[in-house]
């Protein structure tokens, strides 16, 4: 069995739909950020900056952290959503996304949807930057279905939960139509739904 440290959080979303696309049980444990538990010196010990998600499959007694990690373990032991043959671009949009899309959305929300007004200047940078990502996604899916290619993979599973947050970007997700698109199908899967409300069996996926 596969148990998931985590949160409510994009992050923590990757992981839990992903364990719902290939069907494996999993155990949540739930990481309270607002309390700094991440930041305790056991769970320090399986994520080292203190960071969710991390899992341990209890199957073997192995501990992974860093999502893009986890989502290429999970891959490999399930053989799904991990083409062979394509692994080369789909590792490139993992780690886009790893890099780019998180990272700047992520301070996006910090300084425009959790800080506002207290730093013009990174609220216009991240704004500036966020919307750069929109326009560069949505051209990629402007020529690919999704963004390793013809096929679902990995590399949608990380870059979807940050899309689901379109509602603190006020960007305007609907003027993307390739993102859109995109967005939508994914949204209707049956295991993004239930691997979004891993947390909150109320919650429900943002529409346009």
């Amino acid at each position: 069995m596969i148990e998931l440290f985590s949160a409510n959080t994009p992050n923590g979303w990757k992981i839990s739909i992903m364990l719902e696309e290939i069907g494996y049980e999993y155990k949540v444990t739930k990481v309270d950020l607002s309390k700094d538990e991440q930041f305790k010196p056991e769970y320090i010990k399986i994520s080292p900056f203190g960071k969710i998600p991390v899992i341990i499959d209890h199957d073997n007694n192995k501990s992974v952290f860093e999502s893009g990690a986890i989502l290429m373990y999970l891959a490999d032991k399930s053989g799904k959503l991990y083409n062979e043959k394509e692994r080369l671009v789909i590792n490139q949009w993992l780690m886009a996304q790893m890099g780019t899309v998180g990272p700047m959305i992520g301070q996006h929300h910090q300084f425009h949807h959790y800080n506002p007004g207290k730093s013009e200047f990174g609220e216009e940078r991240y704004f500036k930057i966020t919307k750069r990502i929109y326009g560069e996604l949505d051209a990629r899916l402007e020529e690919s279905k999704y963004l390793a290619g013809k096929e679902y993979t990995i590399a949608d599973i990380a870059t979807w939960p940050w899309m689901a947050r379109h509602e603190w970007h006020d960007i305007g997700l609907k003027k993307y139509k390739n993102l859109s698109r995109w967005y939508l199908e994914i949204s209707e899967r049956e295991a993004v739904i239930k691997g979004y409300s891993f947390m909150d069996k109320e919650a429900k996926i943002p529409k346009l």
